[in-house]
């Protein structure tokens, strides 16, 4: 037997395998053990029955094929002697799954495969980190004008920052509201307020810089927050402008790939079946 025949073997035995392992860890309860009653009050939406029993959902077998290849890619990383961390092994074993399944259809692209299986998981996390690091940078015009208001009204840093981050809804203030537990864990303010920039970047370090050299030296923080509202309000500004400038060329895209085929095939195509035409009479 070749080796494209042991592997055509081996993967849907593996396949099912895999299947029916996660069929057997999440299979549903048996109707005695959910006819039981509640016993300490599960929440409603928590994907559990009436019972506390968990059912099982797409999150629970994609975390069972996350757990399975990443045991074989530390299985691999153990065989090469080198450290198993998680995300490595993860991708490693991504890339290998997938270039074991196009073996035996098409073994040209199976190198190919596992490349872009390598590379998948970093780009989808590095536009996942952009898209939160944006969503934090839009939100803090808002945190400053409620920061100044608060400071305004009389309130201390201290309790400033605890009331915009209990009455605030954006990603910046649950990254504020981190910054108050850890104040009630018993960390000084200013160094809550230190670590606040490496979660939620770069964008935050003005904020951070006024609000420590307030609580830290006694700055006046008003007249700093007011300028620094007005800074972000026009850079927020600036990036909608910019925004709306590449808006045109990015539906050239579509207009390209879209548009102009279908108004070739509506005039340049019958111009050619009549020329073809004419030429065979």
């Amino acid at each position: 037997m070749t080796g494209a025949e042991s592997l055509a073997v081996l993967v849907p035995a593996a396949w099912a395998a895999v299947v029916v392992a996660a069929a057997m860890r999440w299979r549903p309860a048996p109707q005695r053990v959910r006819a039981l009653p509640v016993r300490g009050g599960a929440a409603a939406g928590d994907g559990r029955g009436t019972t506390g029993v968990p059912r099982p959902g797409r999150a629970g077998l994609r975390s069972a094929a996350g757990g399975l290849l990443e045991a074989l890619g530390a299985w691999l990383l153990r065989l090469a002697h080198r450290p198993p961390a998680p995300a490595t092994a993860r991708r490693l074993g991504t890339a290998v799954a997938a270039a074991a399944v196009l073996v035996p259809v098409l073994p040209l692209a199976s190198p190919v495969a596992a490349l872009v299986a390598w590379a998948l998981p970093g780009v989808w996390a590095g536009a996942v980190e952009r898209r939160r690091v944006a969503a934090l940078a839009a939100d803090l015009p808002d945190v400053v004008d409620l920061l100044t208001l608060a400071v305004g009204a009389g309130l201390t840093v201290g309790l400033a920052v605890a009331h915009v981050a209990r009455r605030g809804s954006g990603p910046l203030t649950v990254e504020l509201r981190q910054v108050t537990e850890d104040v009630a864990l018993g960390r000084r303010l200013a160094d809550a307020l230190d670590d606040l920039p490496a979660r939620a970047g770069e964008a935050v370090r003005p904020l951070v810089g006024a609000l420590v050299a307030s609580e830290r030296y006694g700055a006046p923080l008003v007249t700093s927050l007011e300028r620094l509202a007005d800074e972000v309000r026009r850079d927020r500004r600036r990036r909608a402008e910019e925004a709306a400038r590449k808006v045109p060329v990015k539906l050239l895209f579509p207009l390209v790939a879209c548009t102009l085929p279908a108004f070739g095939l509506l005039t340049v195509a019958p111009l050619i079946a009549s020329a073809v035409r004419s030429l065979r009479v």
